[in-house]
C-alpha cells in the first residue's frame, strides 16, 4: 500500500482556466486564503480568450519561488511556466498590485484583531542582507557596522507587526538617510504620525521627520544598565516582523537585479503572512489526501 497526495485546482483561476490535478505544495494558498487575494487581483487583457493558467495556480507559483528560495527557472514542471508565471509577477507589479493586496489585508487583519482599520503609529527597523553575484555594483553596498557587503531593507510595520512598507537601498546607506523614503512612504499612504525607532535612526532624522512629515520620531533606547539580550519595548515587534519575513529563502539573501524586484518580493511574504493570519481559525483545504491499495 502507498499513499499519495492529490492537490485539486478546481478554481477557475480568479478569470479562467483548466482545471488541473498535481501535488500540492506546502506554500499553496488554501481556498480561504485565495479568497482573500482573488478579487483583488487586475482583471485580465485577453480579449475575450479564456487565461490558459488559473491565476490561483500563478500566485502558488510566485509564492512557491518566495518560499522556497529557487531561481524562477526552477519552478516545478508541474506549476505554470517560468517565463508566464515572470510575466504575471512583472505586469502585476507595475499596477501595484502587491501594494493593493497589503493595504486591504492589512486592514482585514486589523480589523479581526478588533483595532481601528487603519494605524496611527508604526515601528520602523532596517536590516542589511548578503547580496548575490547577481546583484550589480550600483545597487549593492558595504555596511560596515554589520560587516555585509550587499542590500538594506527599512521596514515599517504597524503595532501588530503586519507590513506597511518596505524600501530597499544599498547597505552602504545609513538608516538615518535611508529611513526617509520609507517614512515618507509611510506618511503618504497611511494615518501613521508616530514611528518607534532604536538608537542607529537618531539625531537630523527625529527633526527631519517632525518639521517635513509632522510626524514624531520616538527612539526607543537601550537601558543603561541591560546586559546581554534583552527584548525591548514596541521595536520586538518589528524585528519579529524581520525574522518572519527572512524564514522565506528567498529573503535570506538578496537575489535580485533591481532593487524593486526585492521589495516586491517582499511584499509577497508579507502577503502571504497576511493571508495565514487572517484564516488561521479557518479549516485548511489545501491537499487531499487518496490512499491506493
Amino acid at each position: 500500500m502507498w499513499t499519495a497526495w492529490r492537490h485539486d485546482i478546481g478554481c477557475r483561476g480568479g478569470q479562467g482556466g483548466a482545471v488541473s490535478a498535481r501535488r500540492g505544495y506546502p506554500s499553496d494558498l488554501t481556498d480561504a486564503q485565495w479568497t482573500l487575494i482573488a478579487p483583488l487581483l487586475p482583471e485580465p487583457n485577453t480579449d475575450g480568450r479564456r487565461e490558459k493558467h488559473p491565476r490561483r495556480e500563478i500566485v502558488n507559483a510566485i509564492l512557491y519561488v518566495v518560499r522556497s528560495g529557487c531561481p524562477w527557472r526552477y519552478l516545478p514542471a508541474d506549476l505554470p511556466p517560468w517565463q508566464t508565471v515572470y510575466w504575471y509577477f512583472t505586469r502585476w507589479e507595475e499596477a501595484g498590485v502587491t501594494e493593493k493586496l497589503l493595504t486591504t489585508l492589512r486592514i482585514k487583519a486589523r480589523v479581526q484583531q478588533g483595532r481601528q482599520p487603519e494605524p496611527s503609529a508604526g515601528i520602523i527597523d532596517s536590516q542589511s542582507v548578503k547580496g548575490a553575484d547577481t546583484v550589480g555594483r550600483d545597487s549593492r553596498g558595504y555596511d560596515a557596522g554589520k560587516k555585509i557587503n550587499g542590500r538594506k531593507r527599512f521596514i515599517i510595520t504597524d503595532t501588530l507587526g503586519l507590513l506597511v512598507t518596505v524600501t530597499v537601498l544599498a547597505a552602504s546607506w545609513q538608516d538615518r538617510d535611508g529611513a526617509k523614503t520609507a517614512l515618507l512612504s509611510a506618511y503618504m499612504v497611511t494615518p501613521i504620525r508616530h514611528v518607534f525607532a532604536d538608537q542607529g535612526f537618531a539625531g537630523r532624522l527625529v527633526d527631519w521627520t517632525r518639521d517635513t512629515l509632522r510626524t514624531t520620531l520616538e527612539i526607543v533606547r537601550k537601558p543603561a544598565d541591560q546586559r546581554g539580550f534583552a527584548v525591548h519595548p514596541r521595536r520586538w515587534v518589528v524585528e519579529r516582523t524581520l525574522a518572519w519575513l527572512t524564514a522565506c529563502r528567498r529573503l535570506a539573501r538578496d537575489y535580485e537585479r533591481q532593487p524593486a524586484v526585492s521589495a516586491a518580493l517582499i511584499r509577497w511574504a508579507a502577503i502571504a503572512g497576511m493571508t495565514r493570519r487572517i484564516t488561521h481559525d479557518q479549516p485548511a483545504r489545501r491537499q487531499t489526501r487518496r490512499t491506493f491499495t
